[in-house]
């Protein structure tokens, strides 16, 4: 059931895994006019923005890293590469594991990438300090409490 102002009521309104779902895919939805220009999907930016903080990465560490299983990440590597954004290589040291690197053309898009979390905190309706807050209580939300 819904409410005239777009809230959900009931049961379904009550579930923070879903309001969380939903937060999710406004925020992708957000994402899309400023990543289409790059070239990039909302997951194919997310690896471009963890390559760009620290490459190259084993294709584990790439998929621990943003919380994505090897089946997930890997076509997204490809498709990278294909774009010509990205290299993949095995590492030297260990023939079992693959290195995915930036390239050139991949660095060149570093300020574009990095710019985009500006973009999307200016069509966030609050100030910079309640959106810190949340992303912490986000991320703590998927922490084991130890207990």
């Amino acid at each position: 059931m819904e409410s005239r102002a777009g809230e959900r009521t009931g049961e379904l309104g009550r579930q923070l895994s879903f309001a969380l779902y939903g937060a999710a895919n406004r925020m992708i939805r957000h994402h899309k006019p400023i990543l289409e220009p790059l070239g990039l999907t909302f997951p194919q930016y997310l690896v471009v923005l963890a390559l760009i903080d620290g490459a190259p990465r084993t294709v584990g560490a790439l998929g621990a890293c943003l919380e994505m299983d090897t089946g997930t990440i890997t076509p997204l590597v490809k498709r990278l590469e294909t774009a010509g954004l990205v290299t993949r290589r095995r590492d030297p040291g260990d023939e079992r594991r693959v290195l995915v690197d930036l390239t050139e053309r991949g660095l060149a898009l570093e300020a574009e990438v990095r710019a985009v979390t500006g973009k999307i905190d200016e069509v966030c309706p609050h100030t910079a300090d309640e959106l810190e807050h949340l992303r912490r209580t986000i991320d703590a939300l998927g922490r084991p409490t130890g207990g």
